[in-house]
């Protein structure tokens, strides 16, 4: 009997297409940092009636101060602000992290135009972060702006300048701390 005929070798299978390439994801970009929690000076709490979690006013090493609104600087309004004596002396125990302290300074339109004197910001070691020129009554405020990264408290300091530097009232008009 005849052979079967041998069957057809099997067709060569095509070669796998190559690989596509996969796109890589991109990374994520890190969340936005949370926006700065702000406290207005104005509304501190002293630190014998504060819980020690957000800036206080020190109340055994601070002149005195009147935490207000509408403050008023060479006619020019402000929302809120503190008041002090012509010299004083206003320690804030930050107690957190905090970035920024900002306020428009000058002498309170309750003096009439009268008197003179510069403002201050030291960090807890005493070293002067910022320094006014001579404020006169009737001149308008100047801002302050200064970083405080890093630093336990402040102090904020008023001297008097000439011979009626010491009726001046010195206002820290829209006095804020910003903190992480």
């Amino acid at each position: 009997s005849p052979e079967p005929p041998e069957p057809a070798p099997p067709a060569p299978s095509p070669p796998p297409p190559p690989p596509s390439p996969q796109p890589t994801p991109s990374p994520k970009p890190p969340p936005p940092p949370p926006a700065p929690t702000v406290y207005q000076v104005s509304e501190l709490s002293y630190s014998l009636l504060g819980d020690h979690t957000e800036p206080e006013v020190v109340t055994g090493r601070s002149s005195w101060i009147w935490q207000r609104t509408n403050v008023a600087i060479a006619r020019t309004r402000y929302a809120h602000g503190v008041t002090v004596h012509a010299r004083s002396s206003v320690t804030i125990q930050l107690n957190r992290p905090c970035t920024r302290y900002e306020a428009m300074v000058g002498v309170d339109d309750l003096t009439m135009g009268l008197g003179a004197v510069r403002f201050s910001v030291y960090n807890g070691d005493g070293a002067r972060l910022w320094r006014s020129p001579v404020m006169q009554g009737g001149a308008p405020a100047v801002t302050v702006s200064v970083g405080i990264a890093g630093q336990s408290s402040i102090r904020l300091v008023v001297e008097p300048e000439g011979p009626l530097g010491g009726v001046a009232l010195a206002d820290w008009a829209d006095s804020r701390i910003s903190c992480a």
